[in-house]
């Protein structure tokens, strides 16, 4: 196993210790690999059962695996229950019962009302330690998975594509290279056996971290522990994740039938939480441009006084949004190599290279100027009660305390605000510069005439920005520096594929 989530592991006794305070070594060993936030008043219970089993332990010529024997384990059948009665067993129960995954963990997560507790956690254990693995449900959720790629994310899903493009051109020939969905090959060639094999190689015992919040105690934490006894105890050795190795491509145009371009642009970089210059380099970020908020300088330019699209942000790590109708980052994404990324979203195709432009030229301003005292100030402020919002539920509180495992830093969002205030202007902006490498970045973009795009990025000239309405003075004469604001791309650097080539094997 990688010598980092070893000990992140062997560190989980810690941590369960610390907040249990069992009175013997013995109870100390029952309770290795569990994490209790318990809360008092709560009448819920939040489970989260985390294993090191992400997309990057997909076997060659099988990716996708991971993702499909996840949810052919939390959506098929038990042994006890068909995937119908499963449905009708929560449903009364008021509980949820869901799994995801990404590049390095697959969770499983339950939430219920304390009166209905015995009777969830015998379908939340079942579900991981007795799948029935049934033919028809596998069929199912295959065609599930094909038609995610196929039908949600090539057809009707233009900033996810974007976004998945630039994952994709990053990651080329490394283990994070390819979509946690799969690819269509891959998923077309997969039999039921290869979905138990995998299972027994995964979701083990040492690859495992239970986590539970809310109405809680020890009691409950020794019975789930037991109940996941079953699972066997040692899988296939956790996948390395080397550092990526640069391709020849730096922008990757997807044609596709649409009304208008998505733009992403980052690279993967070496910074990540528990490191001095993370928080630091958040905040800063975060004011540049934090996901769906108005604040951000990006924000401000791009949209607030050119209207060029719906919004525009910045981010110092991996993000997926939360499940549910939420705006916040979801728990359990954590990577061992981390991105810095920046997403346009959708623009008018005649505005999209003056879009790029414009993200590029207030990156720019960014490094040579910096942020001010009072941008840092407002974004400090903002994050110290924005970011109680993120930790706001029983579930995600359990969430964040198992990415503090993944990473080996406790209390990341508390010592966020602990920190903050300590946190000087020239620091923040030292920060920035150190990690914030234009020269690295990758492009991504999503439109209908790739040709026209193409031609526009090698050509270099002038992208004047015509608006339907009148502008100050000061934006028109800052646009006269968007418009011309150098681009250096060669025929080399840029790749042009249709959308149903993407994923495709």
């Amino acid at each position: 196993m990688n010598r980092t989530l070893r000990l992140a592991l062997v560190s989980v006794a810690f941590v369960g210790v610390a907040l249990a305070a069992p009175s013997s070594a013995g109870a100390q060993e029952d309770l290795a690999n569990v994490v209790l936030q318990p809360r008092t008043g709560s009448d819920l219970v939040a489970v989260r059962v985390m294993f090191i089993a992400g997309s990057v332990a997909d076997p060659k010529g099988k990716e996708g695996l991971t993702a499909l024997t996840a949810r052919l384990m939390a959506e098929g059948r038990t042994q006890a229950l068909s995937a119908a009665e499963l449905r009708e067993a929560l449903f009364p129960l008021a509980a949820e019962l869901r799994v995801q995954s990404d590049k390095e963990l697959t969770v499983f997560v339950g939430r219920v009302h304390r009166d209905h507790l015995r009777r969830f956690m015998q379908i939340f254990s079942d579900v991981l330690v007795r799948p029935r693995f049934d033919p028809q449900e596998f069929e199912r959720l295959r065609r599930d998975a094909l038609q995610d790629i196929e039908q949600r994310l090539r057809s009707s899903d233009d900033e996810g594509l974007g976004k998945a493009a630039l994952e994709a051109l990053m990651y080329e020939g490394h283990p994070y290279g390819h979509y946690v969905g799969g690819t269509v090959a891959a998923l077309r060639g997969m039999k039921l056996d290869d979905v138990k094999a995998h299972a027994q190689r995964v979701f083990v015992q040492d690859r495992m971290i239970i986590g539970l919040g809310g109405h809680v105690d020890m009691g409950l934490a020794k019975l789930l522990k037991i109940r996941l006894g079953a699972l066997p105890k040692k899988g296939a050795k956790v996948a390395e994740v080397p550092a990526p190795k640069p391709g020849k491509a730096r922008v990757i145009i997807v044609e596709k039938p649409t009304m208008s371009t998505a733009i992403s642009f980052g690279y993967p970089y070496e910074l990540r939480r528990g490191q001095r210059d993370f928080y630091p380099f958040l905040i800063g970020i975060s004011a540049f441009g934090e996901h769906r908020q108005s604040g951000g300088r990006l924000f401000e330019q791009l949209r607030g006084k050119r209207g060029l699209n719906y919004g525009d942000y910045a981010y110092p790590e991996a993000f997926v949004e939360a499940h549910g109708f939420t705006t916040f980052p979801r728990p359990n994404v954590p990577r061992r190599l981390q991105q810095f990324s920046i997403w346009i979203r959708p623009v008018e195709p005649r505005h999209a290279v003056f879009a790029l432009r414009a993200a590029l030229h207030e990156t720019d301003k960014l490094l040579k100027g910096g942020l001010t005292e009072d941008e840092i100030d407002r974004q400090k402020g903002f994050l110290d009660g924005y970011t109680r919002l993120w930790e706001a539920t029983d579930s995600r509180r359990v969430g964040y305390a198992l990415d503090e495992i993944f990473y080996r830093q406790p209390n990341h969002l508390s010592g966020l605000r602990n920190a903050m205030p300590h946190i000087a202007r020239d620091y923040i902006n030292s920060v920035v510069r150190k990690y914030v490498r234009p020269k690295d970045f990758r492009f991504a973009f999503v439109t209908a005439d790739a040709g026209a795009l193409r031609a526009a990025l090698l050509a270099g000239r002038p992208t004047p920005m015509k608006y339907p309405t009148p502008k100050p003075a000061a934006v028109l004469a800052e646009d006269k520096k968007i418009e011309a604001f150098p681009l250096s791309f060669r025929p080399e650097d840029i790749r042009v594929v249709r959308a149903e080539e993407l994923f495709a094997r």
